[in-house]
């Protein structure tokens, strides 16, 4: 039985790939230092004989008993609230735990997974984005801690690749909503869906003309599988090329939640993108994927979710 690391596995994308990779047949060991994660997320692996949890943070040196084949880096704060709460955490995220995390995997000869995130194109000058687009990142701005730390870790990955011959596989995600996203985290989905099912004004920065290209996390972790079982190691966007102004998806959400909010305005946060939307031609030709959920059943999905976990009916 092959096994791996998923840090950050008790975290949105990372329990649902915690529990792919069993149902692929691994066994996973699941880090999280849990500051943003939660242990809620792996409550259907805790009975699992394949699921291991260890409370540790991956930017300290990392020593594990046993075989390892896979190294899945997914640990790191991922949206605005909580990289402008947790600068210095997430810029360790994507340095000392990128170096501890890859230095393991040299060491047990294991490959290591590489997630990273669109946030490297910055507010884009190129529209959509391919993996070739170098991007445009202010270095000094309020979301240098996350857009920097997440291109040195494709740095540091590359490195490790090109001198040590560590087999990488390599990621950019981007918008991705579905169950156990966090109510307060911050990024538009849970923001707009909370405030619709508490009947509050819904929030948008801005005109509310920017756009996003939201992804069902289902989805996403299927082009993670594919991905993992190639061996291509260069990087490959993963996202939804649906794109849509949140100016609209706020009237989506209002919609489909039945609500009678209304839309107010705020200005927009500084270096916020005004577009995103990732050209996935590359993961259509080389892993034959691209996403089978809509908006509409995605959301109706992650709603439901999330009225759980508000008490609404």
């Amino acid at each position: 039985m092959k096994r791996a690391l998923v840090t950050g596995g008790a975290g949105f994308i990372g329990s649902h790939l915690c529990e792919r990779l069993i149902q692929e047949g691994f066994a996973v060991i699941c880090m999280d230092n849990l500051i943003t994660g939660d242990l809620k997320n792996l409550s259907r692996l805790k009975k699992s004989p394949q699921f291991e949890f260890l409370k540790k943070d991956a930017s300290n040196p990392l020593k594990l008993k046993g075989r390892l084949d896979w190294v899945f880096h997914f640990a790191s704060p991922a949206s605005p609230i909580d990289y402008l709460e947790l600068p210095i955490e997430t810029m360790k995220a994507g340095s000392f735990a990128v170096y501890s995390t890859i230095e393991l995997a040299k060491e047990k000869k294991a490959s290591y997974f590489l997630a990273s995130t669109s946030e490297v194109y910055g507010d884009p000058m190129v529209h959509p984005q391919k993996e070739n687009y170098l991007g445009n990142v202010n270095p000094i701005g309020p979301r240098a801690v996350y857009d920097e730390a997440k291109r040195f870790a494709e740095a540091m990955t590359h490195a490790y690749h090109r001198y040590f011959q560590v087999p990488i596989r390599h990621i950019r995600i981007f918008n991705t909503y579905g169950p156990r996203m966090r109510l307060n985290d911050g990024r538009v989905v849970p923001n707009f869906v909370g405030q619709a099912l508490k009947g509050e004004d819904i929030t948008v920065f801005g005109n509310g003309s920017q756009t996003r290209s939201f992804c069902y996390v289902d989805d996403l972790v299927e082009g993670i599988i594919r991905l993992h079982r190639t061996e291509y190691f260069k990087p490959v966007n993963l996202g939804t090329p649906y794109e849509i102004s949140i100016l609209n998806f706020a009237k989506k959400i209002i919609e489909l939640v039945g609500s009678r909010s209304k839309i107010v305005y705020q200005p927009l946060p500084e270096d916020d993108p005004k577009q995103r939307k990732p050209d996935i031609g590359l993961a259509k030709k080389l892993l034959k994927w691209e996403p089978k959920v809509g908006l509409d059943q995605g959301m109706s999905r992650t709603i439901e979710f999330f009225k759980m976990k508000i008490g609404v009916k």
